[in-house]
């Protein structure tokens, strides 16, 4: 007979670090989850129209990059990215206004990532960073993943207010200024040119890194192109440009790239090394060689999405109640609506959802303290009729 002996001791293992028990998951990613069914019309996400992707296009490239250099694009690359693409990509800046050489160019795993680089590259813990108000919901995250205090600067409908930015520099002394100046999200706003000239101002007086985030701005369907705040006088030595393919290419590939002085652009490939090695180099490969055609292809992607921004736009009268206002962006992905006191709604949406239809509530955008009545629609996924009907649930909703 055989005697049990006592159970062994098994002791707690070490807690999560303090930042990864404190920084909440994405409410956008949540609200995904709970609408995905096929039945669900859901202007919650911020992704671009599957059925858009030039998957012929960008199949070609990966052939083309298979068959005639397999040995390299199966390969290890080198961290700042791959010559090819950095070159066409600096080409590509260059004609927007901003002259760019490749070797100001690091190659990320998406802008986020990007993003994450800097946080790492100059935040302590502690550290302020200064943002808009609404923010973009994941800078928010990195931010937080950093240690970092954010504090959010006022503003309007053209975004930050320069006189509110310099008060707020010489009162919390941060390391950055976040900003999505053209078809922000979540708001959609573009930040004009004297506005954006007046920013740049502030930061080459006060000593400020501006980190100017764009991963929309070529999805423009009316109005002019506006400058990037880093071509701006004073601008020069300050300011980190992002960029994306994921809008105008396909998010699968996981392309971006940020511009930046010499120094930080270092570092950031520094902590690069010691997050991936590298951009997968055959997604670069292929991405370079379909940089010709990318033109071609936004230019029917913005068709696409100009009519459906100009369909939500007119259905969001017969839509909302009386007192709701929205924007009416110039390009982008993405309406901000305000119903009027006293909807909240954060409150409201398990009603709406009732109805088969989906939105963001805007409360998460806000690094200060929230406006309950917003929300952010998204457009460019349905079509002009699923907008339609989609907007019929959402007042059927709201009224419920």
């Amino acid at each position: 007979m055989t005697v049990a002996g006592p159970a062994p001791t098994r002791a707690p293992l070490p807690p999560l670090a303090a930042r990864a028990r404190t920084v909440a998951g994405s409410p956008v990613r949540d609200i995904l989850a709970v609408t995905a069914r096929p039945d669900v019309i859901n202007f919650a996400g911020g992704l671009p129209a599957p059925e858009l992707f030039d998957r012929e296009g960008i199949a070609a490239a990966f052939h083309a990059v298979l068959a005639d250099t397999p040995e390299r694009a199966l390969q290890y690359s080198t961290t700042e990215g791959e010559p090819a693409l950095r070159e066409g990509l600096a080409a590509r800046v260059t004609a927007q206004g901003l002259p760019t050489a490749a070797d100001d160019l690091l190659v990320t795993t998406g802008s986020q990532q990007a993003l994450s680089l800097l946080a790492t590259a100059l935040l302590e813990p502690g550290d302020t960073v200064l943002v808009e108000n609404p923010c973009y919901l994941a800078a928010l995250q990195v931010f937080a993943l950093a240690g970092a205090r954010v504090v959010a600067v006022p503003g309007d409908e053209d975004g930050v207010d320069p006189r509110a930015l310099e008060e707020a520099v010489r009162r919390e002394r941060p390391k950055l200024l976040y900003l999505v100046p053209t078809f922000q999200n979540p708001t959609g706003r573009t930040m004009p040119a004297p506005r954006r000239e007046a920013v740049a101002a502030v930061a080459a007086r006060e000593g400020l890194w501006i980190v100017e985030d764009d991963p929309y701005g070529d999805l423009r369907y009316d109005g002019t192109r506006v400058p990037w705040i880093a071509s701006c006088p004073g601008a020069e030595d300050r300011v980190v440009l992002l960029g994306s393919f994921s809008k105008v290419m396909a998010p699968g590939l996981r392309l971006g790239w940020l511009r930046a002085p010499a120094p930080l652009r270092r570092a950031c490939a520094v902590a690069k090394q010691a997050v991936d090695l590298h951009t997968p180099t055959l997604n670069q490969l292929a991405a370079a060689r379909y940089l010709d055609g990318l033109d071609t292809h936004v230019a029917r992607v913005r068709a696409v999405y100009g009519e459906r921004r100009d369909a939500m736009l007119a259905g969001l009268p017969g839509a909302l109640p009386a007192g709701s206002v929205w924007s009416r962006p110039e390009g982008g992905m993405f309406l901000w609506v305000r119903l009027p006191e006293p909807y909240d709604t954060t409150a409201l949406l398990p009603r709406v959802v009732e109805q088969n239809v989906a939105y963001v509530p805007g409360a998460p955008f806000y690094a200060a303290a929230p406006d309950p009545a917003t929300l952010r629609l998204c457009f460019v996924t349905r079509t002009p009729e699923d907008i339609a009907e989609g907007l019929r649930r959402l007042g059927r909703g709201l009224a419920a």
